[in-house]
C-alpha cells in the first residue's frame, strides 16, 4: 500500500506561508476525517507546528496533485502560491523523513526534543480520530523507536537548544541583568513552559503568564512562582513586561500595534524585547515599526540558533547512521511480513485445491473403485494442477529462459534436477 508525506516547513516556506497552512488544534480531528474521505486515502496523521505542516498518508493510488489542491482549498490559498513550498516523500523515503523529524534532525533547532512530543500528540489525535491503522501504525511506532535510539546513543540532545531557548538566549544579549526584568508570557502550552523554565534558570525577576484559560495559567505559574492572568488582562500587564514572549494557537493576532503603543507610553518608552513564536503570528507585524520595540519572529531566531548547531553536527552524523540502520530493519520487517502473507495465501490456495481434489476422488471410493488406484490418481491430479501454470510458462519460454526458470522451479520445489536415464 502506498505511503506519502506532503507538507511545508521552515526550510521551504517563510512564516507568512506557514501561518496560512497551519491547522488549528480544535479542528484537527475533522481534518483527519476529511483526509480519509479523499479518493485513494485510507489513513492519515496530521502534524502541525509553528515550523511545519505535514500530512502523513496511506492508501491506494495517492495523487499528490489532488492532495495539494485539497490543502490549498482547505486554507483558502492559491495552489500556485503553495506549490513552490511543498515537498513530498513516498514509501521508504517517507519513513526516513518521519524518522529524521522524530529525531530532531529536520528541525529549526538541530536535535531539539520538542518535535518528538508533538509527533506523539499528532499520533494520539489520529488514533482518537480513527484514521491510523495497519499501514501507518507500524511506521510511526518504528520511527519513535529510532528516535529513542538516537537520543540514547548520541549527544544530539546535549546542551539543550530549542526555539524557546533561543528566545531566552537572545534576551540575555539585550538585557545585561535579567534579575531586574519582568517577563510577560502569552500562552501556556509546551513552548511557553520551556520559555518559563529557561527564564527561571537565568534568574529573571518576575514572570507573568497570560492565557485564555486561567486554570492552566495558574497551573504553569505555580511551578515558577509566577503570576497568572487571563488574556483579557493583557493590556493591564503588558506595560510591566521588559520581555514579552508569545506562543498561542490563536488564528488572529492577540497583541496589536495600538496595545503596544499604550504600553510604551506607560513605560515612558523603556525598551521592550518581544518574541513571537506563534504560527499564525500572535503579534501584529506592524509592532516592529514602533520605536523602543525589538520584535523577533521564529524566522529571526535562526541567527541565534545557528551558533548552537555546530556542536551538534558530529552527533547528527551518528544519528543519520542510526536512522539508516533502523530504516533497513524496518524494510526487512516489512518484506518478511509481505512474504509471510504471500506464503500464507499460496498455502491457502494449494490447500483449497487439495480439498477440492479429495472431495472429487472420494466419489470414486464411494463407487467402490480400488483405493490404491484412486490414491494414485489423486496424487497425479494434484501434481498436475500445481504444475499446470509452471509447465505452460516453460513451454512458451525461450531456451535460455526455460533453463533459468526450470532451475528456479527445481530450487523452489526442492528437486535435484537429475533425471533417471535408465528407464
Amino acid at each position: 500500500m502506498p505511503l506519502l508525506t506532503l507538507g511545508i516547513n521552515h526550510k521551504t516556506a517563510p512564516v507568512h506561508i506557514r501561518e496560512q497552512v497551519a491547522f488549528s488544534p480544535e479542528h484537527l480531528q475533522s481534518v483527519h476525517q476529511a483526509l480519509v474521505e479523499l479518493p485513494g486515502v485510507s489513513e492519515a496523521v496530521v502534524l502541525s507546528t509553528c515550523n511545519r505542516s505535514e500530512l502523513y498518508l496511506a492508501g491506494h493510488h495517492l495523487d499528490e496533485r489532488h492532495i495539494t489542491q485539497w490543502l490549498a482549498d482547505y486554507h483558502d490559498i492559491a495552489v500556485n502560491d503553495l506549490q513552490p513550498a511543498i515537498y513530498q516523500h513516498s514509501e521508504l523515503s517517507m519513513v526516513r523523513h518521519l524518522a529524521r523529524v522524530a529525531a530532531g534532525l529536520d528541525s529549526l533547532v538541530l536535535g531539539e526534543p520538542q518535535i518528538l512530543g508533538q509527533l506523539k500528540s499528532a499520533f494520539a489525535v489520529s488514533q482518537a480520530s480513527g484514521t491510523i491503522g495497519k499501514q501507518l501504525m507500524p511506521v510511526f511506532q518504528h520511527c519513535f523507536s529510532i528516535a529513542k535510539g538516537v537520543r540514547s546513543n548520541t549527544a544530539i540532545g546535549e546542551n539543550p537548544v530549542s526555539v524557546a531557548y533561543a528566545a531566552v538566549d537572545l534576551a540575555t544579549h539585550i538585557f545585561a541583568d535579567l534579575t531586574a526584568c519582568t517577563a510577560v508570557l502569552v500562552g501556556a502550552g509546551e513552548t511557553i513552559d520551556l520559555v518559563a523554565k529557561h527564564l527561571s534558570s537565568k534568574g529573571v525577576g518576575e514572570i507573568i503568564i497570560a492565557n485564555r484559560t486561567l486554570s492552566r495559567a495558574k497551573e504553569l505559574a505555580q511551578q515558577f512562582g509566577a503570576k497568572a492572568v487571563l488574556l483579557g488582562d493583557l493590556p493591564e500587564v503588558l506595560p510591566k513586561g521588559d520581555i514579552v514572549i508569545s506562543s498561542t494557537a490563536s488564528q488572529l493576532p492577540i497583541i496589536g500595534k495600538g496595545m503596544v503603543e499604550k504600553a510604551l507610553k506607560q513605560r515612558r518608552h523603556q525598551p521592550v524585547f518581544m518574541v513571537d513564536i506563534a504560527v499564525p503570528r500572535d503579534i501584529e507585524p506592524e509592532v516592529a515599526n514602533l520605536n523602543d520595540v525589538f520584535l523577533y519572529t521564529v524566522d529571526d531566531l535562526q541567527q541565534v540558533i545557528s551558533k548552537n548547531v555546530a556542536s551538534r553536527q558530529a552527533a547528527a552524523s551518528e544519528a543519520e547512521i542510526i536512522i539508516e540502520d533502523g530504516l533497513k530493519r524496518f524494510a526487512d520487517e516489512m518484506n518478511q511480513r509481505s512474504a509471510a502473507k504471500q506464503v500464507a495465501s499460496l498455502r491457502a490456495q494449494v490447500n483449497d485445491l487439495v480439498a477440492q481434489e479429495i472431495t472429487r476422488h472420494q466419489k470414486y471410493l464411494q463407487r467402490g473403485e480400488n483405493p490404491e488406484r484412486v490414491l494414485a490418481r489423486l496424487g497425479q491430479s494434484i501434481a498436475a494442477k500445481v504444475l499446470h501454470q509452471p509447465t505452460n510458462i516453460l513451454k512458451h519460454a525461450s531456451p535460455h529462459e526455460r533453463q533459468r526458470t526450470l532451475a528456479e522451479l527445481e530450487m523452489i520445489l526442492g528437486l535435484s534436477g537429475e533425471q533417471d536415464d535408465s528407464k
